[in-house]
């Protein structure tokens, strides 16, 4: 690492001030990375509520707007809000389909959606210290658990940007796109250059390999003519973010507990990354801190509600752009904040990064989704498997039953809709095997069965 980002002997990393240069590139990497799934969702909930072209660019920049705001809080806070880690902030998916429900309703539409946000992060902010009281039921088996199911999901979506996005269009019928040698061949070629880029260079240019990897994959879909910029002259310069722009929220008590059962879901998504991501960091995540980080979490969704967004959570992709990267400045992931914000407010360049084709992104993503799974393999080779056989229970059991999703997509296709939630996340369905294997398998323990060997 070359003196623009060594380490002070006494700030811990988490803590340091890069040089303002590198400061801002690795924050654009940590944007790019989760540009693509920060914009999905308000263009799912867009079409799905029909939204006229002008309405779908207010909430996509309200949503960059708002993620950067949320992150904010959570780089740096203060004693109520904030974990202080380097957390970039998105939109959960979780609250998709809840979402569309509320939106349909010709009683309630997108007003009623951002009132059940508003309200749902109130609640969120009333029941984090409530939450922070589970810390003792997430030990290194359960954390190391959690993570490896998040990377291990992650990979398939991954794997299938670099074959060109999703398998299967919109109607169900086969991508004919899927998979072409073009994209293969793309996808290779970053995966050797991101490599090569941290067997051989230093510094920055080692840490920012994704960027590269990226901006290479850019290059080479607009050689292909497959970066179109069509409308671009039609996307303003400049544009402000301005609270209930759709009009004053409507509340209703329906739309507001199917949001908060989100919130509930969101808060414990979170609890397992906070933890996983603070021994990546080597910082240490007691109840006050995650009540922090867990508070923040409602902030965030309150504040999209306000701009026109949407609840927000922790992105996990980012989590494994900090360990591949080795850069875990706070301040890094703030500055990544800054520019989200910026393009909220300028939509012709969140217009122009959004043209970046998902095939360029897959080798990336592939990368760092296996590095977050490695960062779990870590955290378990520590876990006492030897004398405490259970635990080999617990993360069989709880790593299994989390890849359900990802594995056999239909696997709980006759479960009520209202379980979707929960089924259709492999890492809350991780998180509650491990937590309550751990608490039923481990609990007459008279020592750590968790210990480090």
């Amino acid at each position: 690492m070359d003196s623009t980002i060594k380490i002070k002997s006494r700030v811990h990393p988490v803590d340091e001030k890069l040089a303002l240069w590198p400061t801002f590139v690795m924050g654009l990497q940590h944007v790019l990375v989760m540009y693509s799934a920060c914009i999905i969702v308000p263009l799912i909930l867009g079409a799905a509520l029909d939204l006229p072209k002008d309405k779908l660019s207010l909430i996509i920049n309200a949503d960059l707007f708002a993620a950067g705001l949320a992150t904010l809080v959570q780089c740096f806070g203060n004693r109520f809000f904030g974990i202080r880690l380097p957390i970039m902030m998105g939109v959960t998916f979780t609250a998709v389909a809840p979402m569309i429900a509320i939106g349909v309703n010709p009683d309630l539409g997108i007003t009623g959606i951002f009132g059940a946000i508003i309200a749902s992060g109130l609640i969120g902010i009333a029941c984090a210290p409530l939450m922070g009281k589970l810390l003792r039921f997430f030990p290194p088996v359960v954390t190391g658990s959690v993570l490896l199911v998040i990377g291990l999901s992650l990979m398939k979506v991954g794997i299938e940007w670099a074959a060109g996005g999703e398998p299967r269009l919109p109607d169900g019928s086969p991508n004919p796109d899927f998979g072409k040698p073009i994209y293969l061949a793309i996808s290779f070629f970053q995966l050797a250059l991101i490599l090569l880029i941290n067997r051989y260079a230093k510094g920055l240019i080692a840490n920012t390999s994704i960027l590269i990897a990226m901006i290479c994959g850019f290059i080479c879909a607009t050689a292909l003519g497959d970066v179109s910029l069509k409308g671009l002259d039609e996307a303003a310069w400049f544009g402000m973010i301005k609270p209930f722009s759709f009009g004053l929220p409507t509340f209703d008590i329906w739309a507001i507990v199917s949001m908060s059962l989100v919130m509930l879901v969101t808060m414990v998504e979170s609890t397992g990354m906070f933890l996983a991501l603070g021994k990546m960091v080597d910082q240490e995540i007691d109840e006050k801190r995650l009540v922090r980080g867990l508070r923040s979490d409602g902030l965030g969704t309150l504040l999209g509600g306000i701009f026109n967004a949407f609840p927000y959570t922790s992105f996990s992709q980012n989590i494994g752009l900090v360990a591949i990267s080795g850069v875990t400045s706070r301040y890094v992931a703030a500055s990544g904040a800054f520019i989200l914000i910026l393009l909220g407010c300028f939509p012709k360049m969140a217009f122009i990064i959004a043209s970046l084709p998902l095939y360029a992104l897959g080798a990336a993503a592939m990368v760092m989704f296996g590095t977050v799974a490695l960062m779990g393999v870590q955290i378990l080779s520590n876990v006492n498997f030897s004398h405490h056989r259970s635990n080999i229970l617990i993360v069989s059991s709880s790593v299994g039953i989390g890849l359900i999703p990802t594995i056999a997509p239909h696997f709980f296709q006759h479960m009520p809709a209202w379980s979707k939630m929960i089924t259709d996340s492999g890492i809350i369905l991780c998180v509650i095997t491990a937590v309550l294997l751990n608490a039923l398998l481990n609990s007459n323990s008279h020592h750590s069965p968790q210990a480090t060997k």
